[in-house]
């Protein structure tokens, strides 16, 4: 099972950008799948979560500008960020539970400019 993160890139404070995340592989079930970040000198944090009965939780500083959203056909989760800040630099890597296991993919960088 592999998952692969694409869409990062620069962008300007006030902009937008979004993520994908694709699993592959023999996958027989896909539960939660989601997207943390980690920053330069400080620890990887949530960012969203998309449940596999649709529901979705967000980190608090993403509330109102994120949105996390999955195509289970494609096994697929996005994460569509608006109004980015210079905060929200970071990597990017999607996570999914598949096979009952957690997979991570390689990660995808963000840079926001003031």
């Amino acid at each position: 099972v592999q998952l692969q993160a694409s869409g990062g890139g620069l962008v300007q404070a006030g902009g937008s950008l979004r993520l994908s995340c694709a699993a592959s592989g023999n996958i027989f079930s896909i539960n939660d799948m989601g997207w943390h970040r980690q920053a330069l000198g400080k620890q990887r944090e949530l960012v969203a979560t998309i449940l596999g009965g649709g529901g979705t939780d967000y980190a608090d500083s993403v509330k109102g500008r994120f949105t996390i959203s999955r195509d289970t056909a494609k096994n697929t989760v996005y994460l569509q960020m608006n109004s980015l800040k210079p905060d929200d630099t970071a990597i990017y890597y999607c996570n999914g539970l598949v096979n009952r296991n957690r997979h991570w993919g390689q990660g995808t960088l963000v840079t926001v400019s003031s």
